[in-house]
């Protein structure tokens, strides 16, 4: 692990000692080295991948981050990262692709050979967000009527270009998946046996179905390289196990920053200036702030109730803050389950009823709790409204937080949307209103 600092490198450049910025550089793991430029501005961190060595100079550019290498780009123009970007795996190209204008993008793809701008534009062909475009179209395939001698052949003089050799699928001569051999059991069996005594059941995934869910499922299985087919079973390409990972990381960061009415940052935040990270907030802000106007028409609704019974004002933030937290909890667990294919939309019903039976077995014992409390301080008439609110504000607010992320997922909206200060304030106003209508009823007010 190094300790060595984009600061302190920044620092160096600063006072002119490039030479020593070089070297300390050209001792790093590429790896490494791009975690240091990633953290640099943009200016310190052009000067100092200038200092790189060609070679160095591609496999740093590999690991950058795509918002890093899109600055790159811009800074240096397309010549300088020319070969950098030709020596990239095509779904990287892709990623990075997507953050660069249009015409640059355009110079780039010219710049590349004409096997590898074939290859990007396999990816290239299929929408943001599915995993056609993060799966490698560069890889190896075998036949299951090939002997192991002939496959090891094959893999050998064609594996130098694919993404991994560690699992490969196995095709008919239509190109259709059968299913997956790994390379240690080709490399250890006899030469004469057929690639179809080795082959077993594969783990796919459809080009055009999410990318975070097929992610997932190679993630949980543990799978090398899941192969990637089209809706004729047709082998495309391969998803990586670190590219999965990528995928989901990321799912996770974008998830979170929703959670917390923001949208995700692309450069670190010391980097960003103080229009991204506004525009990264505001706009979230502007919606609560709608959404919150349906709690203040509750309030002057209900005003007249509130003058006859002032009592029922303290309870407001308890009742709004149990139903808003009951919302987002039962919301956070969902979204998680869809990400891990642990439930579809077609669970809808399911999770409702699940959800409600969770809520009602919370809102009886914060219920009884509330009772007991606010009987005793006021009257039992309060205790009574305060008890049958909470119950009923935690079976709404997890019912209707379970169901959300079911709802967004089939209408095709990320159920990261309702995120925590969404739902919250969706179960504010709801909550005010069962809160008052049962306080009507019981206290004939």
């Amino acid at each position: 692990m190094t300790t060595l600092t984009a600061k302190a490198l920044q620092s160096a450049i600063d006072d002119g000692r490039l030479a020593f910025v070089g070297r300390e550089l050209s001792q790093l793991a590429p790896q490494d080295a791009a975690a240091i430029l990633d953290a640099m501005d943009e200016g310190d961190r052009t000067i100092a991948f200038r200092l790189l060595a060609k070679d160095d100079a591609v496999q740093v550019f590999d690991d950058l981050s795509s918002t890093a290498q899109a600055a790159l780009i811009s800074s240096l123009g397309t010549a300088e990262v020319a070969d950098a970007f030709d020596h990239l795996d095509p779904d990287d190209r892709a990623e990075l692709l997507d953050e660069l204008p249009a015409k640059v993008a355009k110079a780039l793809i010219r710049s590349l050979s004409p096997a590898e701008r074939e290859t990007t534009a396999v990816v290239l062909g299929f929408r943001r967000g599915s995993v056609g475009r993060r799966m490698s179209p560069e890889f190896v395939h075998v036949f299951p009527d090939d002997d192991c001698r002939t496959a090891i052949e094959r893999i050998k003089a064609r594996g130098r270009h694919a993404e991994t050799i560690y699992t490969v699928p196995v095709v008919d001569h239509q190109r259709r998946l059968i299913g997956v051999a790994s390379l240690r059991d080709l490399l250890l069996s006899d030469p004469d046996t057929d690639v179809a005594e080795h082959t077993k059941a594969p783990i796919f995934a459809y080009a055009a179905e999410p990318a975070e869910s097929a992610a997932q499922r190679c993630i949980d299985r543990s799978i090398m390289a899941m192969p990637v087919v089209d809706n004729e079973d047709r082998l495309l390409g391969v998803l990586t196990l670190d590219d999965a990972a990528e995928v989901v990381e990321a799912a996770r960061d974008e998830d979170e920053a929703r959670a917390g009415a923001r949208e995700m940052l692309k450069t670190p935040y010391l980097q960003a200036s103080t229009f991204a990270i506004t525009r990264a907030r505001v706009v979230w802000l502007f919606v609560l702030a709608i959404s919150a106007i349906l709690t203040v028409n509750v309030l002057e609704i209900f005003e007249g109730t509130l003058e006859q019974k002032v009592a029922l004002a303290l309870f407001i933030p308890l009742l709004t803050g149990i139903g808003g937290n009951t919302g987002s909890q039962a919301a956070t667990t969902v979204t998680r389950a869809l990400a891990t294919d642990e439930v579809t939309t077609s669970d809808v019903v399911r999770v409702a009823g699940k959800e409600m039976s969770v809520g009602v077995t919370m809102g009886a014992a914060l219920g009884v709790v509330g009772f007991l409390v606010a009987g005793l301080v006021y009257d039992i008439g309060i205790g009574t409204v305060i008890g049958l609110t909470i119950l009923s504000v935690c079976t709404v607010a997890a019912t209707v937080g379970g169901i959300m992320p079911l709802v967004a997922r089939s209408i095709h909206v990320d159920p990261a949307v309702f995120s925590t200060p969404f739902i919250s304030t969706f179960c504010d106003a709801t909550g005010l209103i069962i809160y008052f209508s049962i306080a009507k009823a019981v206290l004939q007010i």
